[in-house]
This record gives C-alpha cells, structure tokens and sequence, in this order.
C-alpha cells in the first residue's frame, strides 16, 4: 500500500473531525503529533487548542504556532489536566497505539464534556479475506502495515467499540464510517462492521 494513499485515508480524516467540532470551543488533541490538525481546527473553526503526545520534537511544531503542547505518555494517565476543562478531546488514530485504552477512555471523558474517537476498523472485509485466503497478517487502505512494523498493538471493530459504550454508559453522539472512499452517517452495524475502513465518533458520558 502506497505513502500516498495511506496520507489520503488522513487528510479525509481531518476533514471529517472539521465538521464534528463546533466553532470557538476548547479542544484537547491526544497524540496531536506536530499539530497540525490543531492548526487547521483554529484556522477554520477558531478553536482554542492543546495538544499532547509522547514526541518532544513532534511538539516543536506545536509550539512554533502559538498553542499549549505537554509532552507525556497518555498510559501514564492525564492527572494534570481537570475535570470537565475542555469542551472537545480528540483521540484520532491513537486508540490502537495505547496500551492501556480503559485509562485514555475514562481520562478523555473526564476532562471533556465530548469526545471524538477515530481508529481502523479490524474486522474489515480485506483484513478478513487475507487472513482466510492469504494465511499471512492482514493489510487494508486503512492499515497498510507489515506485522513487524505497526505501530498498532490493539485490535478492535465497530462491533467491540459499540459493546465498550454500552458497557461503560458511553453515548455515541454522531457516528461516521468510511466506506469504499466515502464517508456515511448511521450504517447498520452489520455493514460498517464488515465494509467500514475507518470509524469516527462524538461521544459523551451518559447522564446517570
């Protein structure tokens, strides 16, 4: 799978969180990398920005125009941040990084009113098809790496994700799925499970 469409899956990416974020609210990035979706969030829906990741050099950037970067490790928890101090936290593409995913969940919610969650859909039909047909580690568009170089150490479908909310008394607020190139609201579960490459949703806690 080619760098060219891999940087293509990202940028729909961004353009679908630009339309989930309302205008003017405070948002937290979790692995906000060098910032860059921060930038574009201020520039087009005037966002007041922090970001946060484990790559000091990444945060350069991030500092180069004008926001509050921490440098720390989302594992180690987010203890210096306080409840209910940002409107939006974006956990995009990282979910699958983290090894303690429960913490991340509970600190995002605890520290936004939303949450905006974004990972790669493992049970996708490719990845179902070369595991079966091929017999090696699967590849999609969406994950394009060789088993001895991804970043990815969790494995989760739309499926588990919708059990997790359940279970834990998480609303999902918006929900949009990448299909063949196009993003669509409200599939049935059936179909995002097995066509989905890409699910992006807004969460919140549910009221007890």
């Amino acid at each position: 799978m080619n760098a060219h469409y891999v940087d293509r899956l990202s940028r729909t990416d961004r353009d679908v969180i630009l339309t989930l974020v309302p205008q003017g609210v405070k948002v937290l990035d979790l692995g906000c990398g060098d910032c860059s979706l921060l930038s574009e969030l201020a520039a087009k829906r005037n966002v007041r920005g922090t970001g946060v990741d484990i790559s000091g050099d990444l945060l350069i950037n991030g500092l180069s125009h004008g926001f509050n970067v921490y440098q720390g490790d989302l594992d180690e928890g987010l203890a210096d941040f306080p409840d209910h101090s940002y409107d939006y936290v974006i956990l995009n593409q990282t979910l699958q990084v983290v090894k303690n995913p429960l913490l991340v969940f509970n600190e995002m919610l605890r520290i936004g009113r939303y949450g905006i969650v974004g990972f790669p859909n493992f049970a996708q039909w490719q990845l179902r098809k070369g595991l079966f047909f091929g017999g090696r580690a699967p590849k999609s568009p969406a994950l394009p790496f060789e088993w001895y170089d991804t970043p990815n150490i969790r494995v989760l479908a739309m499926r588990d994700f919708f059990d997790y909310c359940q279970v834990q008394n998480i609303e999902v607020v918006q929900e949009r799925y990448l299909v063949a190139g196009k993003w669509w609201k409200h599939l049935p579960i059936a179909v995002t499970n097995l066509l989905a490459h890409i699910g992006l949703f807004v969460i919140t806690r549910k009221s007890k």
